[in-house]
């Protein structure tokens, strides 16, 4: 049995891991930048609102476009290696998951374009990420 003492300590360390893991959120210019390595940003954002993250190395920036149906943006390389196989996924909040995109390779410092129709779909709030491999 562990003395009472340990307890306070114990609670402190689990409160300074829980709020590490709390930080990010919105910025002001509407923007959300995701954590690297999650599958996804876990943060839905507002029809208005631009992902604009590094993950693995590739920087994706894409918002929805309300007159053509379509979230548009770029994914680009910031690595000074190849991106292999990089692909873009758009998770809606019906559940609806819109693609992935057709893998490309990236070079060092390439860009691309990124289209993910979403016409027909009815949705509030959404989340993106590039994924590589």
């Amino acid at each position: 049995m562990r003395p009472l003492s340990t307890i306070p300590a114990v609670i402190g360390v689990i409160l300074v891991l829980a709020l590490t893991g709390c930080g990010g959120g919105e910025h002001e210019s509407g923007e959300h930048h995701a954590g690297e390595g999650s599958e996804e940003s876990g943060t839905r954002l507002a029809l208005n609102e631009t992902y604009d993250a590094v993950r693995a190395g590739a920087r994706l920036i894409l918002s929805y476009d309300v007159t053509t149906k379509a979230f548009t943006g770029t994914v680009q390389n910031t690595t000074s290696a190849t991106l292999r196989r990089l692909r873009v996924e758009v998770h809606l909040s019906n559940g609806t998951e819109l693609g992935p995109t057709t893998p490309v390779d990236l070079a060092p410092g390439q860009a691309t374009d990124v289209v993910l129709p979403a016409a027909g779909q009815s949705f509030t709030s959404w989340s993106a990420h590039p994924e590589v491999g």
